[in-house]
């Protein structure tokens, strides 16, 4: 309800989320000399998930062997439904960035011979130096301030609505030019060692009428100590597992799939024991220092003493899916609003498959930059004042109304827990079958109806209301598209279908919340996998 704090604002440019990401396209714009608000759940400078951790980054030489070498492997990986022009640019893209980076004092390691090394970001510092960027670059920070839904009229999107969770104040951006950056969807409860991740971006973009691409590619789990949250499958590297009789399984283990299969044998050890001098333990420590933290709280020394694992679900942060980009800087279907980050669809450089560390953060940095570019250029170039229209709120669904006539049965934590009990078991999710996933899928369908009853009666409420209906949207996409794409093919797998189709090269493109609609786009590189008469005559 409004009140005397609540915060009205106009800019050229919103941004949504203070991640990679979301810090990349605050800065672009502002650099592009638009005027930009940039607003996050969270704090700018620990939002996402490599804030408390570290990544690699897709630095390739410029040798035109070895990127050609690249592109094809992705292109091969990512099962033809990525494009080679878009991996270029990512590759050259990602050079100008990081030597920014560098310009604006992150502290890169140097080689024997002076060379800098730009392969590696740690968390902690790179985000602390964004946020330091962020504000020299004149942008306006709302921390702790969720945007709830779009605004819109008839000429696309013009701005948003959220709250502050710790003043409980309204705020409300009138800007010609939205981007939403807010992560993907990981469906938990808590996140993954950074902000929570459901979706409402997904969801606020769908709203507004916005398409979504690749959403059946993520079907994505990763390793975690059992006690806690973070994920860091790359520690497995380092990492030797073991079963409940202390025997040896494996060591460096990261084949994909494996994790999963043995783990429905039964309990899995691990024991970063492969590290095996000071040195290489303090490289890992300082490149992912979460990983470390909830293993000392525990009293554990993971480098000699054995730690249970489980799988952490991941969805569409390391999936593929997300909104439907259009052009070259992000744009989506509707006018004014862009997306990058894990919320916007990477297939045209990921694929049919997860991105990893290297290729998300290269993404994140690059269409952060681009979305920036052009919705700046957008918003510049609009004759119209976002202060002038008669913008009105495009939120349907989560949004808490004391004058609501209908109340849900469910109490929002238990909204929560019923989305999570048909996503997060590897039985229905990761070892997807036809069968399963429908009747999954029909059980989802039956929850909408509640999705505008939930009841809240605190600012955190509101937020978790809204953020369960991202998560139950996020999961009829999914599904749904796993169901239209009959085959097995990156992170998309049904065992009715284990081989890949390549008459089903092609991106599944999905609108609408109450009622899904489907339809398909063409991928560039389809024909790569088809016989010459067959494409030739296509």
């Amino acid at each position: 309800m409004p009140n005397d704090h609540d915060v009205k604002l106009t800019a050229d440019v919103l941004v949504l989320g203070g991640g990679p990401a979301g810090a990349w396209a605050a800065w672009s714009a502002a650099s592009q000399g638009a005027k930009v608000v940039l607003a996050d759940k969270g704090y700018l400078g620990s939002s996402g998930a490599t804030a408390p951790g570290g990544t690699t980054l897709l630095v390739i030489p410029d040798i035109s062997e070895l990127r050609e070498k690249a592109v094809q492997t992705r292109l091969k990986d990512g099962g033809y439904l990525s494009e080679a022009k878009w991996i270029y640019r990512v590759l050259e893209q990602i050079e100008q960035n990081l030597a920014l980076i560098e310009e604006w004092g992150y502290p890169f390691p140097k080689d024997s011979d002076g060379t800098t090394l730009r392969t590696h970001l740690h968390g902690p510092e790179y985000m602390k130096l964004m946020r330091k960027v962020v504000r020299k670059a004149g942008v306006t920070i709302l921390d702790q301030s969720p945007a709830l839904e779009l605004l819109v009229d008839e000429h696309g999107v013009g701005g948003a609505r959220g709250v502050n969770r710790i003043t409980g104040a309204d705020y409300e951006v009138r800007a010609n030019a939205v981007i939403i950056a807010t992560g993907g969807c990981t469906f938990l409860s808590k996140g993954l060692g950074c902000n929570v991740l459901t979706g409402e971006g997904l969801l606020m973009a769908a709203e507004t009428g916005a398409d979504l691409s690749g959403m059946e590619f993520s079907r994505q789990y990763a390793p975690s100590f059992a006690d806690g949250s973070v994920t860091r499958g790359r520690m497995l590297a380092w990492s030797s597992l073991y079963d409940k009789n202390g025997e040896r399984i494996r060591s460096g283990e990261r084949t994909p799939g494996s994790m999963q299969r043995m783990l429905l044998e039964g309990p899995v050890y691990a024991s970063l024991d492969l590290a095996d001098t000071e040195e290489k333990r303090a490289f890992l420590r300082n490149a992912h220092p979460i990983f470390f933290m909830p293993l000392e709280r525990a009293g554990i020394d993971p480098f000699r003493d054995k730690f249970p694992l489980t799988l952490r679900y991941e969805g569409t942060m390391r999936g593929t899916g997300g909104i439907r980009i259009t052009t070259s800087n992000c744009e989506t279907t509707v006018p004014g609003l862009y997306a990058a980050g894990d919320a916007a669809s990477r297939e045209k450089v990921m694929g049919a498959m997860t991105g990893g560390g290297s290729y998300n953060a290269s993404w994140a940095i690059c269409s952060g930059t681009w979305a920036g570019e052009g919705a700046a250029a957008y918003a510049l170039a609009n004759s119209r004042k976002a202060d002038t229209r008669s913008l009105l709120p495009a939120g349907r669904y989560g949004l808490v109304s004391t004058q609501s006539e209908q109340k849900s049965e469910l109490s929002i934590k238990q909204m929560i827990s019923s989305i999570q009990k048909e996503v997060l078991p590897l039985e229905i999710n990761f070892f997807r079958s036809e069968s399963v996933i429908r009747e999954s899928l029909g059980r989802l369908h039956s929850l909408f109806p509640s999705i505008n009853g939930l009841t809240a009666s605190t600012v955190q409420e509101r937020v978790k209301s809204r953020e369960s209906a991202g998560m139950l949207a996020a999961a009829r996409w999914m599904y749904t598209a796993a169901l239209v794409r009959k085959e097995t093919r990156g992170l998309q797998a049904l065992k009715e279908y284990p081989y890949m189709d390549p008459l089903q090269t092609h991106r599944i493109i999905l609108s609408g919340i109450d009622d899904i609609c489907q339809s398909v786009e063409h991928a560039p590189h389809a024909h790569e996998l088809l016989p010459a008469k067959e494409w030739q005559s296509s």
